[in-house]
């Protein structure tokens, strides 16, 4: 054994350097993600920076599941600042459509920012980021009960309100054909030179 060489494999684990490149390559995931779950903008940033953080200073993590734990860490950043608790039945949260969010499109995202913060964390963490109801309870310091409620209203939520502007397009086009017609008439009345 003596003769035997001693290999050593290079580090398996996720250094800084590969934290600082993922947080540097996905940014505009990692901060979407952030700004779901937050709902605003200067919260999103504090979470993407406290995330960073402690990937960084974290747990030594495997090279394999450092983009996983990257999403990981703004969640439990997001948790913390936001403590999204659930509501009660008697206590619903109902969609607001008066309520305009911050420059940023006014579809599927903008719904979805229009949940309460419990719903929205459970819409985004089991069907955005493919979370199980029981590691979704454990971020959220809740039962499987609570958790599958929040997403049920969640989902709830979301679908009145794409059904919402949904109906605010068809009236909207209903009205534009309804001037197109006019204009057409207008034009019939206009003598041919």
């Amino acid at each position: 054994m003596s003769g035997a060489r001693h290999i050593t494999n290079p580090t398996r684990y996720a250094s800084t350097g590969d934290f600082d490149r993922i947080f540097h390559e996905e940014k505009d995931s990692l901060y979407r993600l952030s700004f779901l779950l937050t709902a605003d903008h200067e919260k999103a940033q504090q979470c993407f920076v406290s995330g960073l953080e402690d990937s960084v200073k974290g747990n030594a993590v495997f090279k394999e599941w450092a983009r996983s734990w990257a999403r990981r860490t703004i969640i439990q950043s997001a948790v913390r600042v936001i403590n999204p608790r659930p509501t009660e039945e008697h206590d619903r949260v109902s969609f607001d459509n008066n309520r305009r969010t911050e420059t940023i499109d006014q579809g599927e995202i903008g719904a979805v920012l229009e949940l309460g913060p419990f719903e929205r964390f459970t819409f985004v963490l089991l069907v955005l980021e493919h979370y199980s109801e029981h590691e979704c309870s454990l971020l959220l310091s809740c039962s499987r009960r609570d958790v599958i409620a929040g997403q049920n209203r969640a989902l709830q939520q979301l679908r009145s309100a794409m059904e919402l502007r949904l109906d605010q397009q068809v009236s909207v086009g209903s009205e534009k054909l309804g001037s197109h017609d006019n204009y057409g008439s207008t034009l019939e009345d206009v003598p041919h030179v």
